[in-house]
C-alpha cells in the first residue's frame, strides 16, 4: 500500500462482511482493513460501558494500522459506543479522523422505501435495547412521521455462523420471529435488517413476508452512504490509498476466521491474527 492512508471496517465478528462486500463493490479502487474482534463476540448482549470500552479499542488499533476513516460495521457497537467515540475520543486522539456507523445511513433511506411509515427493526436485544433506532428517527424525522416496531431476534445470529441458513431450525425461528413482527403492527410495509448477520438469511425470511414489503439491507446503503460522503469530502478522499488492497484482522484463531468469511464473502481470504488488550 501507499504512504496514504486506508478505510477501516470494523466488526465485533463476521457480520460486518457483508457491508465490506458491499462497500468494495461500490467502491473498488480503495484499500481497506477489516477487524473483526472475534474473540470477544458478542457484542449484543454486551453494557454499553463493555462495548465502548471494546470498540474503542478497535478504532484505535485500526488508526494505528494506518486507517484514516473508520465504519463501524456493527449495529451495536454503532449503538453504545460510536457517539461517545466521535464526541470524546476522537478530538484528543485526531480530529481530522472519522469514524461513521451504520444506523444513521439506514434512517436516512426509511423516506426511500416505506410509503405508509410503518417500519420494523429486527436487531439484537443489544441494539434494540439502546433504542438508537428510534431515537434517530425521531431526531431526523420528528415523532410523527413513522412508526417504528423493533424486535430483538436472539437466534439468528447463532444459526447463521452455523451455517444453518435453511434448515428446520432456521425456517423454525424465522417464521417465529416474523409472525411476532406482524402480530405487534400488521401494518409494516419496510423491514431494516438491523444486523449485519441478517442479511444471510434474507432468502428465507422473504417467505414470511407479506407481498409488497420491503426488506432493507444495509450493504448497499452503507456503500452508497460512504460514496456520497467522500464525494462531499474531498479532503478526505484525497488522504485515502487506491491500490484495493485488502487486510483482514482477527482478533480469534485465523483458521477458523477464514473459513467463516468465506461464508460471508463468498470467497477465500487470508487473515492475520492481531490481539486485544
Amino acid at each position: 500500500m501507499s504512504t496514504q492512508e486506508s478505510i477501516g471496517v470494523f466488526d465485533s465478528g463476521y457480520g460486518g462482511l457483508t457491508i465490506l462486500k458491499e462497500i468494495v463493490r461500490r467502491l473498488p479502487d480503495y484499500d481497506y482493513i477489516y477487524l473483526g474482534d472475534n474473540a470477544r463476540a458478542p457484542y449484543g448482549s454486551r453494557s454499553f460501558e463493555v462495548v465502548y470500552e471494546y470498540t474503542r479499542e478497535a478504532v484505535h488499533k485500526l488508526f494505528e494500522k494506518g486507517c484514516r476513516l473508520v465504519i463501524l460495521a456493527c449495529n451495536t457497537a454503532s449503538a453504545k459506543a460510536l457517539r461517545s467515540i466521535q464526541q470524546e475520543d476522537l478530538p484528543r486522539w485526531d480530529p481530522t479522523r472519522r469514524v461513521l456507523g451504520v444506523i444513521r445511513p439506514s434512517i436516512e433511506a426509511l423516506e426511500n422505501y416505506s410509503l405508509n411509515g410503518h417500519v420494523g427493526i429486527l436487531a439484537t436485544r443489544g441494539t434494540v435495547a439502546s433504542e438508537s433506532y428510534p431515537l434517530e428517527v425521531e431526531k431526523l424525522y420528528g415523532k410523527e412521521k413513522f412508526h417504528i416496531t423493533q424486535l430483538a431476534c436472539p437466534m439468528w445470529v447463532p444459526l447463521v455462523e452455523n451455517n444453518e441458513l435453511d434448515g428446520e431450525g432456521a425456517v423454525y425461528f424465522v417464521q417465529k420471529y416474523m409472525q411476532e413482527l406482524w402480530k405487534t403492527d400488521p401494518r409494516i410495509d419496510t423491514i431494516v435488517l438491523g444486523c449485519t448477520h441478517y442479511p444471510l438469511l434474507r432468502p428465507l425470511i422473504e417467505r414470511f413476508v407479506p407481498a409488497g414489503v420491503k426488506i432493507i439491507g444495509q450493504g448497499q446503503i452503507v456503500a452508497d452512504s460512504l460514496a456520497d460522503y467522500l464525494q462531499r469530502h474531498r479532503e478526505m478522499d484525497a488522504c485515502l490509498s487506491k491500490e484495493g488492497g485488502r487486510t483482514y484482522l482477527t482478533s480469534e484463531k485465523t483458521e477458523l476466521f477464514d473459513r467463516m468469511a468465506e461464508l460471508f464473502l463468498g470467497e477465500k481470504i487470508t487473515s492475520q491474527r492481531i490481539f486485544m488488550c
